[in-house]
């Protein structure tokens, strides 16, 4: 796994090939939008700015995303699943 800084707090893991492709990909970007060829280097570069700028961003959303999701299926439950306790005595 390759290890890359976003804080001193945080890092994000990428596997080998993951990098390998998001390299791949940043290079081909590159040659085909900008019309630039970029060396491996540039693109690791790039990659780590991405990462370190931009990654705790997206990070950051997904996780509340995710919060929001999980209290929406919280509350559910009680409506959902909710059973009247001690109720034998009022149904005779």
């Amino acid at each position: 796994m390759i290890k890359k800084n976003i804080e001193k707090k945080m890092a994000v893991n990428l596997e080998k090939e993951t990098e390998k492709r998001l390299l791949s990909s940043i290079k081909r970007f590159y040659a085909e939008e900008m019309e630039e060829d970029i060396g491996d280097l540039k693109a690791m570069r790039f990659l780590d700015f991405c990462l370190r700028e931009i990654g705790p961003s997206i990070y950051n959303q997904a996780v509340i995303d995710a919060q929001s999701y999980m209290q929406d299926r919280i509350a559910e439950l009680s409506d959902v699943n909710y059973k009247a306790e001690f109720d034998y005595w009022k149904k005779k």
